[in-house]
């Protein structure tokens, strides 16, 4: 299993093309886990060596089509750079995910869902609630941004900003889930939990069973506890075996990802 894992982790030398195979990785789990929505909803990484140019999938085709080989390079507007389909990007897609790469260098890729369960905690006027361990990793980790609309505007970029701060979670109101990371492991691990507090959090809710809530100072404490597993991970102190073990399962399913 190490000599596996070595192996996918070292699989590429061109540094631009590992971030495409982590990117396209990040694309099929995505539709993997259910949680894209047709074709629309984006994610997209920074390529190394400049704040100014950025991957994200060709417009039209679905999560689980899309490969290291056919993803789009775009610069910090939207226009496109190297297009290997001829297919273009969603300009409106790009609005919400070249706001926050602007504003914030630190981020190497975003991740924007449009789930059932995320939805529908967005709606809802306290968010997402520290029920479990899940969602209390998130507690005053998460920024919220009231809707204004498809994100067709691009005044709304400023005012996105703002609302994310420098925060790696945004709930985005009446519309869906976000997640910034450090690499494109990080957004897609944050998100993966988030998800699934989203789903937790409707499940309880459901139940109508009476609640039982942490204790005071535990979700802090918990969050904290969450944030130096990632701060460690993304400072290279320890390998990423969980990024490593999602690339395995979509070694046996859907191997063409890295091609």
């Amino acid at each position: 299993m190490t000599a596996t894992i070595r192996a996918l982790s070292n699989s590429g030398t061109d540094p631009h093309w590992q971030v495409k195979e982590d990117l396209a990785a990040a694309y099929r789990l995505v539709h993997r886990l259910g949680l894209d929505d047709s074709i629309y909803t984006h994610i997209s990484a920074r390529l190394p060596g400049g704040h100014d140019r950025f991957l994200i999938n060709p417009y039209g085709m679905r999560f689980e089509e899309v490969k290291a080989s056919n993803l789009v390079t775009v610069d910090i507007d939207g226009a496109v750079i190297d297009d290997p389909l001829g297919l273009g990007i969603n300009p409106a897609g790009f609005t919400i995910h070249s706001a926050i790469h602007s504003a914030r260098p630190d981020v190497v890729c975003v991740l924007h869902t449009h789930t059932v369960a995320g939805v529908a905690v967005s709606c809802q006027q306290d968010g997402l609630l520290p029920l479990n361990q899940w969602s209390m990793q998130f507690t005053d980790r998460i920024a919220y941004h009231t809707y204004e609309g498809i994100a067709l505007d691009l005044d709304e970029r400023q005012r996105l900003i703002a609302d994310l701060g420098d925060k790696m979670v945004f709930m985005l109101r009446n519309h869906g889930l976000l997640t910034c990371g450090r690499s494109v492991a990080e957004a897609f691990k944050l998100m993966h939990n988030l998800e699934r507090s989203c789903r937790a959090q409707l499940a309880i809710q459901s139940a109508g069973a009476a609640i039982v809530p942490p204790p005071p100072g535990v979700p802090q404490k918990t969050a904290g506890q969450y944030q130096k597993i990632y701060d460690k991970l993304e400072a290279g102190d320890r390998p990423d075996i969980e990024w490593e073990a999602f690339k395995r399962m979509l070694e046996r399913t859907d191997p063409d990802y890295r091609t």
